[in-house]
């Protein structure tokens, strides 16, 4: 696998909501899926260490590790022994009329989410706006 140079300034870092009831190996999950699809994380890019995700969050350490192997099972890293774990490439390709049936579902899931929390559309639109990177690569908000 290629390893690109980050042109970032800051590595990628990990937040919690510990308030949010979501389990914390699911929110770190769910951040590296999101920078994936934000843009903000690319193919061959590292992540930070186990042990370094771990203390930066003060959470156990075998929490960190859960999430990045159920990762690495999904295919969307890869950990190599003494170098790191990177973003994987992705090898499995839709086809595009299932890629945009996925798309649906998971639009009209967040949107019934979010209107069950009393959140509108153009609210959604907003904040979904405010995650997209600028074409300096920088994010809005």
């Amino acid at each position: 696998m290629k390893r690109t140079t980050p042109t970032r300034k800051a590595p990628f870092a990990f937040h919690l909501d510990l308030a949010s009831g979501v389990p914390i190996y699911r929110q770190i999950i769910d951040k590296v899926q999101g920078g994936i699809a934000s843009g903000l994380l690319a193919t061959g890019d590292q992540l930070p260490t186990v042990r370094q995700v771990a203390v930066d969050l003060a959470i156990n350490p075998n929490t960190v590790l859960r999430a990045y192997r159920e990762l690495e099972i999904r295919g969307v890293i890869e950990t190599q022994q003494g170098t790191g774990t990177f973003i994987a490439e992705k090898q499995v390709r839709q086809d595009d009329v299932e890629r945009e049936r996925q798309l649906d579902q998971l639009v009209r899931e967040f949107v019934a989410r979010a209107g069950a929390s009393g959140y509108k559309v153009a609210e959604l639109v907003e904040r979904l706006k405010g995650l997209s990177p600028e074409p300096d690569g920088k994010r809005r908000r």
